[in-house]
């Protein structure tokens, strides 16, 4: 018995027979199918008398053949009997792509099913943000629930961890700011205002706008990863079996973290922003360092620190509340957990310009502009 797949053609009486040989295994049948597929001549009956081991792929590929040219299957073992009758029963007619829609219904049915799911979306975040509130509510009637430890531990992650990055980020967002406002106030002779310009940028938007996005990179991708490999292992769901709160121990903690955290790193971020614009002015305007840094406390009205203390703990909120949210929302598999970790990134940024934009509206209507 041969070990490669091949046939022979015999003609008797006006029929064609192929006369299948050797092994019809995935390893063995290459050939036979290229031969077979250039074959355009009518075949009515194909002969497996002589053929020897056989796999699915090869039971696939004689029936696919014989489907073709109508052709009669004879001589086939009891082991081919079975894959041939299992490779039969398992075709379908149907087409490989569903038929596409037409353009305008295809569009309207798209967008019908993305607002179907951003209705399902802000309801499931609406009951999340309840449980939140009913979880905070039984920590403050009942303190001695609350896990200290915990927010301690979310301190050093969300805090003192980021201070590093923070730090540089900050002092190289404060130097480009005032070598690039100094280029541009060159013009007019009017280098001395890039002290004010690196002030007000620094504490009203600049630092607690960057320090959210680095959090949010951080914190709010960390927490969706824990909490969503969590919810994976089933963690979460022992947790509860053993009475513990789930709320309580893992979203509570983090969520207070970020509030209490953010108002301190903005505040540290626009400190080290303008640190960094007091070095190059030094270094390219001829603006001593101690004197940029006292000219500071000249220009920059006390209530653009305020400013970015007040938008600070929201952004944290914020922040905290989608990648916890993302976290919980992790089922089905470990994918699920880089996706949620994703959208919670996306969403926390997003949320934290948009909010940032309304405040900036906010309190220029009410004289802090």
């Amino acid at each position: 018995m041969r070990d490669w797949a091949d046939f022979t053609v015999e003609e008797a009486g006006g029929r064609m027979t192929v006369v299948l040989e050797g092994a019809l295994l995935v390893s063995t049948i290459a050939l036979l199918d290229r031969k077979l597929r250039a074959m355009t001549d009518p075949v009515q009956e194909i002969d497996m008398s002589r053929t020897g081991d056989i796999d699915t792929i090869g039971a696939w590929t004689v029936y696919r053949f014989a489907n073709e040219n109508n052709a009669v299957i004879v001589g086939a073992s009891e082991q081919a009997d079975i894959l041939l009758q299992a490779v039969r029963d398992s075709a379908s007619t149907a087409p490989i792509e569903p038929p596409r829609l037409p353009v305008i219904p295809r569009v309207l049915d798209d967008t019908g099913r993305k607002v179907v799911a951003f209705g399902q979306g802000v309801l499931r975040f609406l009951g999340f943000l309840g449980a939140v509130i009913v979880a905070l509510g039984a920590v403050i009637r009942h303190p001695r629930r609350f896990r200290y430890r915990a927010l301690v531990r979310q301190f050093d992650l969300v805090g003192v961890s980021a201070l590093g990055i923070v730090g540089l980020m900050s002092f190289l967002i404060g130097i480009v700011i005032a070598q690039q406002g100094a280029a541009q106030l060159r013009q007019f002779g009017a280098e001395i205002y890039t002290i004010n310009l690196t002030g007000r940028l620094s504490f009203r938007e600049l630092g607690v706008l960057m320090t959210a996005i680095m959090v949010a990179g951080r914190s709010g991708s960390a927490f969706a990863a824990q909490i969503g490999t969590m919810k994976l292992t089933e963690e979460i769901d022992a947790m509860r079996t053993i009475g513990v709160a789930p709320l309580e121990a893992l979203i509570v903690p983090r969520i207070l973290a970020a509030v209490l955290m953010m108002p301190l790193l903005g505040f540290y971020s626009a400190l080290l922003a303008i640190v960094g614009g007091a070095f190059i002015a030094d270094l390219t305007l001829g603006i001593p360092f101690m004197t940029f840094l006292s000219r500071i406390q000249e220009v920059v009205p006390i209530h653009d620190l305020w400013v970015g203390l007040v938008k600070a703990p929201v952004f944290g909120l914020i922040i905290a509340l989608a990648g916890c949210y993302q976290g919980m929302q992790v089922q089905g598999n470990s994918e699920d957990v880089g996706l949620r970790t994703t959208k919670a990134v996306v969403q926390g940024i997003f949320m934290v310009i948009v909010l940032d934009a309304f405040f900036a509206v906010f309190f220029s209507e009410v004289g802090w502009g």
